[in-house]
Formats: structure tokens, sequence, C-alpha cells
């Protein structure tokens, strides 16, 4: 296994974490791999991430000389797995947590990451949950909704549970077919005068047209609350895509680019609302002997919150290389027929949450069957996002749900295959993953 190269933090985030290179690279035909410094001309890269990039043209050498005879990882390789900071500078905070007993009900902790997000994400305020989906609830509650919610089938199931286990009933618009967000005319379709609100997803970490949708907000009264699970750190137009909308909402959960092991939060304008929020997620409470609306317990712990702070020291160093993942799969994948990388929504920072690519009808083989090959050589690819949410028991009667009102999204779903990226994923495990796609 190949060593850290998270162990020194990066001194700053790069300038324009968005650039994928100035100079064009050579693309990769199927049954040609070139090996040829491919990753050469990503001059930005910091230190450490510029070693990850020089094993990975050392692997795609590897490849133009056979090394598609190697055998399979020692381990299962899977689409994400956590970054955990050195447990030693974890330790200390551990050891104040047993010294002081406060363990959860905003201590210490819990305040100071708060800040610390706050400045790095650059949001007005932000209020800290034990983890997204209870973030969501509260949200939906503090903008005391109801009715029908406008939202996309395309997503992790959770944002449309939300909806239910808020009495909302959820519309499925379709999607743009670049991006796999919500397309702002589809929403546009779908307003009723049931509707009282749009909840949009920042899907794989590319922003929704934010823009366009809070538009069509404001024009119809509607609120606007975006569930940005994967967009921790993404900008747009020089500002957080968390300032956007009503509230935003992050994940914190394990597979995220930023984990607190589970947790999430409200991004939200202004401190009355913040305060509206916290008081929501501890059971309504004002002060001791007053409960001022039906809330629950959303609170992240002391111990979700002293992980969250020694991992914003690595946060920057683990893009850039999730960075250097991204930019090796798609000079790897170039060219290769039937592949299509999905690419950004013009934002100026990238996460590199996830690595998605669409299978067309021109591949030699079908998505399933790839996916099928990939796992029996150890490589666990995922169908994110198969099946449709529209398609699950709970919605399926929904009229909005017929998968014929949903072509894009369907089509998406039955062709999209996510790659493994995380930031210590071996570049030799990256080489094997293109060439088995180049060559089925």
């Amino acid at each position: 296994m190949q060593a850290n190269p998270l162990r020194v933090p990066s001194a700053e985030a790069e300038a324009d974490r968005a650039s994928n290179g100035a100079a064009e690279q050579k693309p990769l035909a199927a049954a040609e791999l070139d090996g040829e410094r491919l990753l050469h001309t990503h001059a930005t890269f910091s230190a450490p991430v510029q070693a990850v990039l020089q094993r990975l043209e050392q692997e795609f050498g590897r490849i133009l000389d056979g090394a598609r005879a190697e055998t399979p990882p020692a381990e299962p390789i899977y689409v994400t797995r956590p970054f955990l900071p050195p447990l030693d500078e974890f330790t200390p905070l551990l050891e104040r947590i047993w010294r002081t007993r406060v363990l959860t009900n905003g201590g210490p902790y819990h305040r100071e990451l708060e800040h610390r997000l706050r400045d790095h994400l650059g949001v007005p305020e932000i209020a800290l949950f034990n983890n997204a989906t209870t973030a969501l609830i509260v949200a939906l509650r503090a903008l005391n909704l109801s009715g029908e919610v406008i939202t996309t089938p395309y997503s992790f199931v959770a944002t449309s549970h939300a909806l239910l286990w808020s009495g909302l009933t959820p519309v499925f618009a379709d999607v743009d077919p670049r991006t796999l967000n919500l397309d702002p005319a589809a929403i546009e379709a779908a307003i009723t005068p049931r509707t009282s609100a749009i909840l949009p997803v920042h899907c794989y970490g590319h922003p929704c047209d934010v823009e366009a949708i809070d538009a069509i907000g404001r024009r119809h009264g509607l609120k606007v609350i975006y569930d940005a699970a994967h967009a921790f750190g993404v900008r747009r137009q020089g500002r957080s895509v968390l300032t956007y909308g009503d509230l935003s909402v992050l994940s914190f959960h394990a597979t995220k680019v930023f984990n607190t092991f589970e947790g999430g939060a409200v991004v939200c304008a202004d401190a009355a609302r913040k305060d509206q929020i916290d008081k929501l997620k501890n059971f309504g409470h004002d002060g001791e002997t007053c409960v001022v609306d039906v809330g629950m317990n959303g609170k992240m712990s002391e111990l979700n919150a002293a992980l969250g702070l020694v991992q914003l020291k690595y946060v920057d160093s683990a893009l850039d290389c999730r960075r250097a993942i991204d930019a090796a799969y798609r000079a790897g994948l170039r060219g290769v027929r039937g592949v299509r990388c999905l690419d950004d929504a013009s934002e100026d920072t990238a996460n590199y949450a996830y690595f998605p690519i669409l299978i067309d009808p021109e591949y030699p083989i079908s998505r399933d069957a790839l996916n099928e090959g990939l796992k029996r050589e150890g490589i666990h690819p995922r169908r994110y996002f198969y099946p449709l949410i529209s398609e699950f028991p709970m919605y399926r009667s929904l009229p909005s749900a017929r998968r014929e009102l949903l072509p894009v999204a369907a089509r998406a779903a039955d062709r999209v295959l996510c790659l493994p990226i995380y930031p210590d994923l071996d570049p030799a495990v990256v080489a094997r993953v293109i060439s088995r796609i180049a060559n089925p």
C-alpha cells in the first residue's frame, strides 16, 4: 500500500482547483494506452500530489508493458473509502473529552467546528447535525412547508424520504442531460397551486443551475432548499454554492469528501434562522423549561466535532489527491468509444466527490457486464443512481413517477457507473480500472 500523501497538509488550497490542465492530452484509444507523461502538464498540483501523479504515469507505462496480466488487488477496492487523519492527532482531543466529560449539547468542539466551517466554506451561518437526513428534515420543518415539493428522481433515496417524513408530496421532474441535475424548464412545468418548494440536489458535487432555480423560486413564491450532501467546498461564480436558495444541507457521512464519521449541517443566511434551526434540533427547547416547537434530537456529538476539526487540516490536500485521480481517469478514458465522462457544471472550484461515467450503446458490452467484470477482479464500482427514486415502492404510484415522464433521468440510471475515487487510492488500481474499461 502506498504511503499516505496527506500526512503533511498543503499550506493553502489551490487558487483554481477547477482547472483540468491547459494543455491537450493525447487520447487513449481502446487498444493503445499512452503512458507518455499523460499528467505532466498539471503543474498546479501541490508537492505531495505530484508524487501521486508520478506513480500514475509509471502505472500507465506498466499497462503498455502488459499490466493486464497482473493479479487483482489483494483487498477489495470499493467506490470510495473514508479518509481518516493520523490517529495521534485525534487522540489529544479524545483525551480532553474524557477529562471534561462534555459529550454533546453544543460543547466546545461543536462550537469551534461551526466557527471553522463557516470561515472555511465562506457561508454566513452553519448549524451542525448528527447526520444529513435529520438536517434535511429539520430544514423542511423550519420553512413551514406543506403540499408538494418538486425534486429530482436521480439522487440517493434520503432526499425524497425526508419529504415523506415531513408529510410532503414529492413531485419528480426530469434532469439536465449534461449535468444530471434538475432541469429548470422541467421544474417550471411541474409547478401547481399545491407547490410550496423546490428541492434540487447538487449531484456528484456539480452545482445545479442555481441562478435559474432561485429565479423560479422568487417568481412563483417558492422556497428553495438545496440538498448539498455532495457539495462540500464547491464554489460557483466566486461564491459558495451553499449560499444559494433559502437553505442548503451538507453531509459529513463517512463516504463524503469531508467526514466526521457521521454528521451533517444546515447552511442558512442569518442568525435568526440559525437560532430557529438550533432549537429544532434540540427538541424545540428555548432554555431550560420552555419548549417552543416540535423539535427532535439532531445534535452532533463532541466526538464527531473533534474529528471534524482534525479533518479540516487535511481537506485541501485530500481534494488535491481526488483532483489528480479525476485527471488520470479523464486522460485515460478520453477516446474510448462508448464511454462518456460527466463534465463539470461550470463550477469555479470542484471537489471531485465522485467519478461517474456513462456507458453508451457504442461500447462493446453493457454497463452491467462491465460492472460485473470489474467486481470479479476485486474492483467494486457503483451504479449511482440506479434505480431511480421514483421506481421504489413508496414512490412509484405518484403521477410524476412514471418513467416516460423522466426520460433523461431514466437513461442516465441505466448507463451510469461511478468508478473508485478517494485520496489514497493506489495509482496501480486507477491504471488497472482504465485498462479494463479501455479493453473490455
